[in-house]
């Protein structure tokens, strides 16, 4: 019917179609609001809803019927409930009606952009949205803060580009698992975003390094430095990160705070010595999985002093007590320690550790063969504020050792036994003593 016909007008909305479904069909030669090509996902630009081409039938309806109860709402109060949609709820938000448009492109709520799916065409998403959010401020998006894109694995260097170009006050950037985006974008990114805080390229490849692009490099040196803002930084997974990559990362992210570097398989010692050397403020540390960290490099580690909290070492089977007692003797305020599979590692580096590192709050020592009873004591005789320990696989850890350490950590809040031969008895000893400890075991007898 003509009465069902709906008309154009001239302000776009944008929305993002969510999973992909049949094309819609055709009412009267103008097409719905919904569009998808074959079975990708992209983002479209929509017209708000309006009303109906005869004003005078709708007007005849009685006023209860004119309007839905949840128009009642006040525009505050629909504001603060959009602040809790995701992004692509947002946009199907802003194709209900036209009060809904312009709530729902309000510069408040569009602080962050939060998109997922590997179907999802996330570059076409960016551009169309970003264009959206500079029709204010021709060219820039002054609101948005945070882009997060992990997981979509469409992502190119065109997406990052947008970003760049269109984002100048960037704080948070997450692209974890996007393998297409390489150097140059996030090159980009770094220069155009002065305020960037948050990087995460966990996953990503093809990413090597962290610097500057050439020309933003010329013009700030040597006036101003070639400092970025960043503090925290992933580059787990990222396999062609070698030394050469991490002291450019070092020398340009000299406020680094927060960095993680889970399986950069070629990175040796050396590179942490250039880490140490421009990074001094680093708080945690991640090297674990890069089997050619060795004593060395917790020796150059340690020169971090107090200020390193969290370091994780795990399966870097070239440690022995030798590092870990550098790591002891300088980094007494260690809260945290992972040195899960580090095999070299034995009851003497367990006893430093616990008579100097006297904050120490969680311990990781599981698959460490060459650890015993004699260490737990240490451990339980030193270390009172323990709240999570992990001993799993540990063939030398008996009932005795785990009984002291249930005795004197009274705050245990979580103790990993799995594939420990432990007697029903130790573990009931810790359930009496550590009333709060959630235990981890593998003996079907404890329940």
């Amino acid at each position: 019917d003509s009465d069902l016909s709906l008309r154009t007008v001239s302000t776009p909305s944008p929305a993002l179609i969510l999973p992909p479904r049949s094309s819609p069909g055709v009412l009267n030669g103008s097409s719905t609001s919904s569009s998808t090509f074959g079975t990708e996902t992209i983002a479209m630009v929509h017209t708000p809803p309006t009303s109906l081409t005869h004003p005078q039938r709708s007007l005849r309806q009685p006023r209860d019927q004119q309007g839905a109860p949840i128009d009642i709402l006040p525009d505050h109060a629909f504001l603060q409930i959009f602040t809790h949609l995701p992004t692509n709820q947002l946009c199907r938000c802003a194709r209900v009606c036209r009060r809904w448009y312009n709530l729902a492109w309000d510069p408040h709520l569009w602080r962050t952009i939060r998109l997922m799916g590997d179907v999802l065409h996330v570059d076409r998403a960016l551009r169309v949205l970003t264009r959206r959010l500079c029709q204010d401020t021709p060219s820039v998006c002054l609101t948005l803060e945070t882009v997060v894109v992990s997981g979509c694995r469409r992502l190119t260097d065109r997406g990052l580009y947008t970003v760049a170009q269109c984002c100048p006050e960037l704080r948070r950037l997450e692209v974890a698992d996007c393998y297409n985006v390489s150097n140059e974008a996030v090159f980009e990114v770094v220069s155009r975003c002065p305020n960037l805080e948050h990087l995460d390229v966990s996953g990503c490849s093809k990413v090597t390094c962290i610097s500057l692009t050439r020309d933003v490099s010329v013009k700030l040196s040597p006036l101003h430095g070639q400092q970025i803002s960043i503090r925290y930084l992933d580059m787990t997974d990222c396999f062609a990160l070698e030394d050469e990559g991490l002291h450019t990362i070092a020398a340009h992210c000299t406020q680094l705070t927060h960095l993680y570097l889970r399986r950069c398989v070629r990175l040796t010692d050396e590179g942490l010595r250039f880490l140490v050397i421009y990074c001094p403020s680093v708080r945690e540390l991640s090297v674990s999985d890069c089997r050619f960290i060795s004593d060395f490099g917790l020796r150059e580690i340690a020169k971090l002093e107090g200020r390193l909290r969290y370091l994780s070492i795990a399966h870097c089977g070239r440690i022995t007590d030798v590092g870990v007692r550098y790591i002891a003797k300088y980094c007494n305020r260690l809260r945290y320690l992972n040195a899960r599979g580090c095999e070299g590692l034995t009851d003497h580096g367990i006893e430093h550790l616990a008579k100097n590192c006297l904050k120490l709050k969680s311990l990781d020592i599981g698959k460490c063969p060459l650890v015993s009873d004699a260490g737990l004591e240490q451990l339980a005789l030193n270390s009172f504020n323990l709240k999570r320990l992990s001993l799993k696989s540990c063939e030398s850890i008996t009932g005795r050792g785990l009984q002291v350490v249930a005795a004197n950590c009274f705050d245990l809040q979580l103790l990993n036994v799995q594939d420990c031969d432990m007697p029903l008895e130790a573990l009931r000893f810790v359930k009496r003593h550590c009333k709060r400890c959630v235990i981890e075991h593998t003996n079907p007898a404890f329940f």
